[in-house]
């Protein structure tokens, strides 16, 4: 293997990128906000993972068709042209900064359980912001050694997860009565499923990330399918078992109002030390989803300003090949939206941004799986000959969840919005699809004026 190689993410490190960005924070505090939905989150569960595997299939495809792509801005820009490229980048770098000012409070939350004082604003704020930056350096000491931080970090945060699901097998198959549906009563509903899958989807996005460092991975056509399709298996499957696990064994009342739902399992059966040590693997998921997360909220806007849709200073390089200025500017704007936020508590700051982040990411979903049926239509995407017609219905059906998904996002089950009745689409000044919406048109102006530079560069040039 030459020097280049060695630096570059192999099969592992990208199984773990995915797993570990797929794993974070949410899955510890997403049992809490899926509560209110009872049964009909399990329901959702399943629809999901089968529409993340779905879409994990459509990445891979992509993956293996254009191995050296910027991932989803790349494909939406081969098959849709460039306006739709850079809104599905603006879109997607969005969602990443804003769902890592998510992840870090709530690592920085977990953390509080241990060290009191980081539960107490400002003290609170500047841990997170600290966190953020530190993380930050790990990633501008080059991809290869934010790799290995994410190894790290995916097995450590493996074991709690493995732990409840473990319980939750060792319980049903001695028939415990603890373990019993009266804990998660519910009236079934399509608008229940609906809202539910939005959230429950939070906990799988991530599944696209082997595919945005293309340039950066070794063997990129064996490696990013194979990466994209384990990663998004062995997530689905631990976050189905493990979630449900908590909501037979905690009543749905006393669930909703948990701030460490799975460390509430873990004392029941074994105690506030036991519990306090899952907190600890906690904060130390959300640390490693945070750095996976870092280094592609810096790799998307360098990749972009490479192909000349960014402004320049995006593109500059470190001595190690690094996008220093990419991750710099990206965590200035996670400080300021944790900064922006101090006020306000971990559950309404992490309910709210996930649901943003969650409809920005779903709309790329959605172009991608289209971008699969026109580059199959124009013969830029074959292959092979038994897989055509699968890879083709995969794609029909990545697009109409991802749009089912989007009007999830939507829906809410606050009283005073509701008024009185269970499930709403939340008013539009609050509603987290429509401020996507809204987001997603500030870049088009953005788009416009770069093109208007570069022909003016150009024409300054001749």
């Amino acid at each position: 293997m030459n020097a280049t190689n060695s630096r570059k993410l192999g099969f592992w490190m990208c199984t773990a990128l995915v797993v570990g960005n797929m794993i974070g924070a949410g899955i510890f505090l997403l049992p809490a906000s899926l509560a209110p939905y009872g049964l009909n989150s399990m329901v959702a569960w399943g629809l999901t993972a089968t529409g993340a595997m779905i879409l994990a299939v459509i990445f891979a495809a992509l993956g293996r068709a254009f191995p050296n792509a910027c991932g989803p801005y790349d494909y939406t820009r081969i098959a849709f042209g460039e306006l739709a490229g850079f809104v599905v980048a603006w879109g997607y770098w969005i969602s990443i900064w804003c769902g890592n000012a998510a992840i870090a409070s709530g690592a920085i939350g977990y953390l509080g359980s241990l060290f009191p004082a980081l539960g107490e604003q400002p003290t609170s704020a500047i841990a997170t912001v600290a966190m953020v930056w530190i993380l930050t350096g790990v990633n501008a000491l080059g991809a290869r050694t934010a790799g290995s931080v994410q190894v790290v970090t995916t097995v450590l945060k493996l074991v709690p997860l493995l732990v409840i699901v473990g319980l939750g097998i060792w319980l049903f198959a001695a028939h415990d009565p603890a373990l019993t549906v009266a804990n998660a009563p519910t009236t079934f509903s399509l608008d229940g499923i609906t809202a539910a899958a939005a959230l429950t989807l939070w906990a799988l996005v991530g599944l696209e990330s082997a595919t945005i460092p293309g340039g950066k991975v070794h063997d990129p056509e064996r490696t990013i399918p194979r990466a994209t399709l384990l990663g998004t298996a062995v997530t689905a499957v631990i976050y189905v078992l493990a979630c449900a696990t908590v909501m037979l064994l905690v009543p749905a009342a006393t669930l909703a109002h948990s701030q460490a739902p799975l460390a509430d399992v873990t004392r029941m059966f074994w105690g506030a030390g036991a519990a306090m040590a899952f907190a600890a693997f906690a904060a130390i998921s959300g640390i490693g989803a945070l750095n996976g997360w870092i280094l592609l909220q810096g790799e998307l806007p360098y990749q972009m300003a490479r192909q000349g849709v960014f402004p320049r200073l995006f593109a500059q390089e470190s001595e190690r090949g690094v996008p220093v200025v990419s991750l710099c500017v990206s965590s200035a704007l996670v400080t300021v939206m944790i900064v922006a936020n101090s006020s306000k508590s971990l559950i309404e700051v992490f309910s709210y941004i996930i649901l943003v982040s969650t409809s920005a990411t779903l709309v790329f979903y959605l172009l991608c799986s289209l971008a699969v049926l026109k580059l199959m239509r124009t013969g830029e995407l074959r292959p092979a000959s038994g897989r055509l017609g699968w890879l083709a219905a995969a794609a029909v059906v990545g697009s109409l969840y991802s749009l089912w998904a989007i009007y999830g996002a939507g829906l809410s089950t606050d009283a005073k919005q509701c008024s009185g009745q269970l499930i709403c689409w939340a008013p539009w000044l609050s509603n987290p699809a429509i401020l996507n919406v809204v987001l997603l048109a500030l870049g088009v102006p953005v788009f416009y004026l770069m093109r208007r530079s570069k022909a003016s560069t150009a024409a300054t040039v001749a």
